[in-house]
């Protein structure tokens, strides 16, 4: 499975819009510099995660992006089907009845179990994903990154929301 580079802008905006102060927005154009990205793939994104709710934007000179709910409340597989939609990540194609040593009129009555186990899997990653909030993301960082580069991004940031 090959997800998007977006899923992980995605999480990564979705990580810096969760500490900005209540009433603040972050532009697009400055969370792309945070993270060296493109700012017109990394808009698409962000437009994907405002469709999902996820995010709210505001125009103007103060506009930009903030969490539209609190971080407890989105997950990780909230923002990857956000940007990658819900489908499964396998589709079975059936090519079992495509064997020439199966009778022709042979009707299967179940899935193989080759989509049962991939099915399953899907699921069980999803469930993961489904099991960690944005909140619990940035506790992570928070013990996990500098003190010095968080204290810098913060500043950072405040500059620009």
């Amino acid at each position: 499975m090959n997800l998007k580079s977006q899923v992980e802008w995605a999480l990564h905006c979705c990580a810096i819009l969760a500490g900005l102060p209540e009433g603040r927005h972050l532009a697009a154009k400055d969370l792309a510099e945070l993270h060296g990205l493109p700012k017109e793939y990394l808009s698409k994104a962000m437009q994907s995660l405002s469709q999902a709710g996820l995010v709210a934007t505001t125009l103007g000179p103060q506009g930009g992006y903030r969490l539209a709910q609190a971080a407890e409340k989105i997950t990780f597989l909230d923002i990857v089907e956000a940007v990658e939609g819900r489908r499964n990540t396998f589709a079975c194609q059936e090519i079992r009845k495509n064997n020439p040593c199966r009778p022709a009129k042979q009707r299967e009555t179940k899935p193989c179990a080759i989509a049962r186990v991939m099915w399953e899997a899907d699921e069980a990653w999803r469930d993961r994903l489904r099991r960690v909030s944005l909140a619990e993301l940035v506790e992570t960082v928070g013990r996990e990154v500098p003190k010095a580069v968080l204290e810098r991004t913060a500043e950072w940031i405040a500059a620009r929301s």
